[in-house]
């Protein structure tokens, strides 16, 4: 076979084989755990109203207190990250071309780096771990917040100390920020 036509049946099985892989859907992290570990965390609607859930795991770990305090803490994490998260991006990118004598021979050059940084701070009112599940293959603990969005809002209007332009602000915002991200994991 010529060689462009050998390159662009590679090109084509690469398509394919890219193509199944993304149509296959996102694998399990561990079929036999309860749905909510699979899910992961986000922002649903359920029978009791609107809940924010993030799930946490933390693995080896031998201190069992540790393990749990860690998994639950990692949980309200991403509870945290769908609320609030400030993000840096640094991204650096170089290109070169160089020709030197003849014009059809040139030294091409790129070098591209990136650094991200991410930083989330809030505090999480109503907020609680309400299920945990212990992987059998690893020992992974997974632990499963809770954040009611309804009761969110309550404690907002309860808690002095915040800022009120701030306690204003997410009380009106809160319901469009849920809807935003049930619509994204419904794209998922």
């Amino acid at each position: 076979m010529k060689a462009h036509v050998l390159k662009g049946l590679c090109i084509l099985m690469a398509i394919g084989v890219l193509f199944a892989m993304g149509c296959a859907g996102k694998k399990p992290v561990a079929p036999q755990a309860p749905a909510w570990v699979n899910k992961g965390s986000g922002a649903f609607d359920v029978d009791k109203g609107k809940v924010f859930y993030g799930v946490g795991v933390a693995s080896g770990i031998k201190n069992r207190a540790l393990l749990i305090s860690t998994a639950d803490n990692r949980a309200r994490a991403e509870i945290a990250k769908i609320l609030e998260t400030y993000v840096a991006v640094l991204a650096k990118d170089y290109m070169a071309s160089t020709t030197a004598g003849e014009m059809t021979a040139s030294s091409e050059e790129q070098h591209v780096e990136q650094a991200l940084k991410t930083f989330t701070k809030t505090t999480l009112h109503g907020a609680r771990i309400i299920d945990h599940w212990r992987d059998p293959a690893d020992g992974s603990l997974f632990s499963l917040c809770e954040m009611d969005l309804f009761a969110f809002k309550n404690a907002l209007k309860e808690h002095k100390e915040l800022d009120a332009k701030v306690r204003d602000y997410v009380r009106e915002n809160a319901e469009k920020m849920h809807k935003q991200l049930e619509e994204m994991e419904q794209k998922r």
